[in-house]
């Protein structure tokens, strides 16, 4: 059973003598934090011993709150345990058991967090199926302006990224998704060296770019300024040092605003970005591709996810449409990626460059012209593979104009 326990020895206790023997008082005060910790009162004993201190218990719908005080020792013993089953209760469980150290105000505090079970990392695809990864821990989670971070170490994929409960990244698989966003429309470009990546605050896509010689300048446009913070601080194996680069720009604002205002020519944009649910919606508009239309160089191309074929058809079909009645060429290609669960779909558009037309030679003779280095998926082979379309994505992205 997935769960927090939290252990905790007190000793030396500063705050009034009385609050070590007055069980009644406590009872009260115990049940308000449990309450404004957003935990849930079920029943509540305490006992109170002559002359000495008392034991007290406290139900939870998580499961339980238990306390011993010692007033001879000036101390007393806490214990937290919340069960994660349905939901994680571990920042409650936390802010609980520190509002209670802080009303007995121990000098000495010995603490012991003890995490029960593993946490299942549950993702639905749909409405209807969905995928799970085990994790062996929380490592951390943080609530943004704009979203909720988390990171989970797994036996798998080592540490993993979750942006709203949705997987985003992970130490030993990222490479499937970085190098596939970026390499086969940023190879196909004679000497690219202008490149904006709208999202992308892991790094990851940014250092894809700079293996690239020719590059002289990547802008990086995060709203979140905390995703490239515990970017930097967590997920080195993703981005290898990339915000170190001096050829790397990085901008916290909104990416619509910037793609608006900016009067740059890009020779590459990666949209980088959160499925387009929610707010990130609006960066998958008709209005918005425009932008980004005018935006490129005459020779520039874009590049983004457009979907699951097999999880959301229909999301693939719209945006290859909204593609097609901007770009001369719109490419959609697919990869298996382990880390979201399905096969998956992304885009390369553009008035100039088509990538199909590259044979596996050509790619091969621009890989080692260029010397990218430290690539695990991308070669000439398979630069043509993600373009060989199943019949069923070939009429999801068929052009309906044409």
């Amino acid at each position: 059973m997935n769960g927090l326990h939290l252990i905790g020895d007190l000793g030396n206790c500063r705050c009034d003598p009385q609050r070590l023997i007055d069980s009644v008082s406590f009872k009260d005060k115990c049940i308000s934090m449990v309450q404004a910790s957003g935990l849930t009162v079920m029943d509540a004993s305490f006992k109170q011993f002559d002359d000495s201190g008392f034991t007290g218990t406290v139900v939870l719908a998580e499961s339980h709150l238990a306390i011993h005080t010692w007033p001879e020792n000036n101390g007393l013993t806490l214990d937290v345990y919340v069960c994660n089953y349905s939901a994680d209760n571990s920042t409650k469980a936390h802010h609980l058991f520190n509002t209670i150290i802080e009303y007995f105000e121990p000098k000495e505090v010995a603490r012991h967090t003890i995490e029960r079970g593993e946490h299942l990392l549950v993702e639905p695809l749909n409405d209807t199926i969905g995928f799970y990864i085990r994790a062996n821990r929380q490592i951390g989670e943080w609530q943004t302006p704009f979203q909720k971070l988390a990171i989970y170490d797994t036996p798998q994929y080592g540490k993993i990224f979750r942006l709203d409960d949705y997987n985003m990244t992970s130490e030993r698989e990222e490479f499937i998704y970085h190098e596939n966003l970026i390499h086969p429309a940023l190879t196909v470009h004679d000497a690219p060296r202008n490149v904006l990546i709208i999202g992308g605050g892991d790094g990851g896509s940014s250092e894809e770019v700079l293996k690239h010689p020719s590059v002289e300048r990547v802008t990086l446009v995060e709203i979140d300024a905390d995703v490239i913070k515990i970017a930097k601080e967590h997920f080195q194996a993703v981005h290898n040092g990339v915000f170190d680069n001096p050829k790397l720009r990085v901008i916290i604002d909104d990416g619509i605003k910037f793609i608006r205002e900016t009067r740059e020519k890009f020779d590459l944009i990666a949209l980088d970005l959160n499925d387009p649910v929610g707010p990130a919606a609006a960066l998958y508009t008709t209005e918005f591709f425009q932008h980004c239309h005018q935006a490129l160089s005459v020779e520039g191309l874009l590049t983004l996810h457009i979907g699951s074929p097999t999880a959301h058809p229909e999301r693939v079909t719209e945006l290859t449409q909204r593609l097609n009645g901007i770009f001369s060429i719109v490419r959609p290609y697919t990869m298996y990626i382990p880390l979201y669960g399905a096969q998956w779909a992304l885009a390369v558009c553009s008035d100039r460059h088509d990538p199909k037309a590259f044979t596996t030679e050509e790619i091969e003779q621009r890989i080692k012209t260029r010397n990218l280095q430290q690539l695990q998926f991308y070669n000439g082979e398979t630069h043509l593979g993600v373009f060989a379309l199943p019949n069923f994505v070939r009429n999801l992205v068929a052009d309906k104009n044409k």
